[in-house]
């Protein structure tokens, strides 16, 4: 059997009901007569409670729970979120303040939750929250990324959550000693919101002695297990789900403190329990990204081979720890800095400082974006000031494709790769020759075009095991069960399409089963890029599984030997037999002998390894120095993502990624004034990319097929993002470059690039 997919551009099956209206997402899926939640946030960023009152709310009409943490406490509700330390550098332990699902004593951050109001409906929980007495006094309010300032949390000296690093210092020191040029640059990664396009929503209900919480997030089976945790309840009485999901990215991936009190509420009360983030609300305590400030150096020899890096960041973290996992930042720093350059020894230092924000821990794109965000600005800077083509002093580092498999200085090992094949051909297809054409005709206008390359590499997987499970149902329907959790990805067709391709089923039978933790006993859920290459491997084995049991059955109805028994992708056939029966034919002769055992079939597989797509992004952008004003004209992608099961889908996920990238770059920028209130809380102050804001974007696939899996494929969910948001800056950068502007940074807004101009003119007068 040929174990990878005919690759072939299948539309989204599940368009059709997005499309009219048939989806059925978190407010759809919850049940009529549902009660109503709203939750009382902290108006302050830091301070201590010194009353809070809720006796009048109780009273008012239509209300039916007023939830505060002594209640949850009270009940025996472990209220302390689940939270990550970190070790520094040192060994010791980072930080590990204490983060409740309510506050306590006092608040750390503006949108903090408070007391949760349970009604009949949404106004009346609004209104009796109204009547809840809540007073604070202020304490000092921290916004700066310095160490230092009145405390947080009394156990954070100088609020400083780790001091974290990795890598040789010493032999990075003496790389620098020697190096023939050293190249340094500060830059500055704007915080951004997530902004998925349905809000964060949840509800629980009891059923039959057992809980029943349903939310929109990327995995069940975490919540899970913190839900019976928390709550003191054996898991086998806790069932998790997760409908349509409108916009994952990471930030849904996360436990909220909300979820708690929600099934607090509907097990106290025995009655359907529904909430949901209105904008504003979500802007507030939704789990943020970016928010990085960097010093990036580069070391080289005299061929302008770099010999070694260096990075230091302060990231902020929020007010408290990361949910799960290490903190972002961390993770994907240590696994793609080595990137594509053939870098011998490196050091990398984090430091992360605690500010009077909700917490940063959750990434649009997963946070591969900040890591190649750093080291592609500094080459670029470094191409400038050592008097280099850019596109030549990457090629001068690319691994050569003789040295794979190659270990990086981090751990990884990268498996295959061909970086100068896949350049070559982004130049080729962003017509690179024409762009000095291009630029001395928008000078004629007096608009200044520059361009910029951005070369990624990033590690995708996670959880590198899965499982998938096929049940054969009558009238030739097929069920598959799988693991991961579509956030809007196009799963349903993918996975469908996948099982088509290896068993002969036809597509249309076959409906993807997700997010149900009673149906599907374990599953690593989405994130990281890891869900179409870990579910297609565990389809594999499910359908090896089915080959497997079916051959014996088969083999005595056809009456011959086992081993002469071959399935061919479409058939079972063997020598001496008419019998040619299809996969779905086989099911049915099984069923119709009351053979149930081969009705379901069920496999787990495991990954031997990562697989790390690449590829080179090539942004074009115009500025108008009278306004400011910039646009990106063309945008070219060449992407090296191994074999593609749907290369519709692929692409599709690349132009999303793309405008994601351009909306950071260009306007998406959150701000906070220095009492720490929230100053973009809305679509009126926060902006978002519009379709006039992005141009057409050339997708080229040119694959060098990954070893780490049968399918050779690599994960593209989130390359999007990573290569845009330098590609754009570089071409910002190349823009204004000429006119002496030597550092500016995203959000590149009509009034920042005018002042940037403005400056270095007046500087020169």
């Amino acid at each position: 059997m040929e174990k990878f997919g005919k690759s072939q551009p299948v539309k989204r099956v599940e368009d059709t009901r997005f499309l009219t209206g048939q989806g059925r997402y978190i407010e759809d899926a919850a049940p009529a007569g549902a009660l109503r939640t709203w939750v009382l946030r902290s108006p302050v960023a830091h301070g201590v409670i010194t009353a809070l009152n809720v006796e009048d709310a109780r009273e008012s009409d239509g209300v039916q729970l007023v939830i505060t943490l002594a209640d949850l406490e009270a009940a025996g509700v472990d209220v302390c979120m689940d939270g990550v330390t970190v070790k520094n550098r040192d060994g010791s332990d980072g930080a590990s303040p204490e983060r409740l699902m309510l506050a306590r004593d006092r608040v750390r951050y503006v949108g903090e939750p408070v007391a949760v109001v349970i009604a009949d409906t949404l106004e009346q929980a609004r209104d009796a929250g109204e009547l809840i007495e809540l007073d604070i006094d202020d304490l000092t309010v921290k916004m700066d990324l310095m160490p230092g300032g009145e405390a947080l949390h009394d156990d954070v000296p100088d609020n400083k959550a780790f001091d974290w690093g990795t890598g040789d210092e010493a032999a990075t020191e003496e790389a620098f000693r020697s190096a023939a040029h050293t190249i340094a640059l500060q830059v500055e990664d704007n915080r951004i919101i997530v902004n998925s396009m349905e809000p964060r929503g949840c509800f629980a209900e009891w059923e039959n002695g057992r809980l029943h919480f349903c939310f929109g997030g990327q995995g069940v089976w975490g919540l899970k297990s913190q839900m019976s945790a928390k709550l003191g309840l054996d898991e086998a009485d806790v069932k998790v789900t997760i409908p349509d999901v409108g916009g994952g990215f990471g930030m849904k991936a996360f436990a909220y403190p909300e979820y708690f009190a929600v099934a607090y509420a509907a097990r106290t009360l025995g009655r359907p329990v529904f909430w949901i983030a209105d904008r504003t609300e979500a802007m507030l305590s939704d789990n943020g990204g970016r928010d990085l400030t960097s010093l990036a150096e580069l070391a080289f020899d005299d061929d302008l081979q770099i010999t070694a890096y260096r990075v230091t960041t302060r990231c902020n973290l929020g007010a408290y720890n990361a949910h799960f996992g290490q903190p972002i930042q961390t993770q994907l720093f240590s696994r793609v800095l080595a990137g594509v350059y053939d870098i011998q020894t490196a050091w990398l230092q984090v430091e992360g400082i605690y500010t009077n924000t909700t917490q940063v821990d959750a990434y649009r794109g997963a946070g591969r974006p900040e890591a190649i965000y750093v080291l592609e600005r500094v080459m670029d800077r470094a191409a400038r000031d050592l008097g280099v083509d850019p596109w030549e002093l990457r090629r001068r580092n690319f691994i050569k494709p003789a040295a794979f498999p190659y270990g990086t200085v981090t751990g990884e090992t990268y498996d295959v790769g061909d970086f100068s094949k896949v350049l070559s051909r982004a130049a080729q297809e962003a017509d690179i020759a024409g762009f000095a054409a291009r630029r001395a005709e928008d000078g004629k206008r007096g608009k200044y075009r520059g361009v910029g390359l951005c070369y990624y590499i990033e590690s995708i997987l996670g959880d590198p095991s899965e499982g998938a499970e096929v049940e054969f149902l009558e009238e030739g329907r097929v069920n598959i069960y799988v693991g991961t959790q579509s956030n809007g990805q196009g799963h349903e067709t993918v996975y469908a399409q996948f099982l088509a391709d290896q068993s002969g089923i036809p597509a249309e039978n076959i409906q993807v089963i997700q997010g149900d933790s009673d149906r599907i006993a374990q599953g690593g859920g989405t994130g990281g890029s890891r869900s179409v290459t870990t579910q297609a491997n565990a389809t594999l084995a499910a359908v090896d599984a089915m080959i497997a049991a079916f051959t014996p059955f088969l083999a005595e109805e056809m009456g011959v030997a086992e081993d002469a028994v071959e399935f061919d992708g479409e058939t079972f056939r063997a020598p001496g037999s008419n019998l040619t029966p299809t996969m779905l034919e086989a099911a049915e002769m099984a069923r119709a002998q009351g053979r149930l055992d081969l009705q379901r079939h069920a496999a787990r597989a495991r990954l031997p390894g990562r697989s790390f797509p690449n590829g080179a992004h090539v942004a074009e952008v115009v500025i108008d120095p009278e306004t400011g004003h910039s646009a990106v004209e063309r945008y070219t992608v060449v992407d090296d993502f191994g074999n593609l099961i749907n290369p519709m889908l692929a692409e599709g996920q690349v132009h999303g990624g793309v405008a994601q990238g351009l909306g950071q770059a260009m306007l998406e920028r959150v701000v906070y004034d220095g009492d720490g209130q929230l100053l973009t809380a809305s679509f009126m102050d926060y902006a978002l990319p519009r379709a006039d804001g992005v141009p057409m974007i050339g997708f080229t696939s040119e694959p060098v097929p990954s070893t780490q899996n049968p399918m050779g494929m690599k994960g593209c969910g989130e390359a999007g993002t990573v290569g845009a948001l330098a590609a754009v800056a570089n071409a910002v950068q190349d823009a204004v470059w000429d006119r002496g502007v030597r550092q500016v940074d995203m959000p590149f807004t009509p009034l920042r690039i005018w002042e940037v101009l403005r400056d270095v003119s007046d500087a020169a007068e």
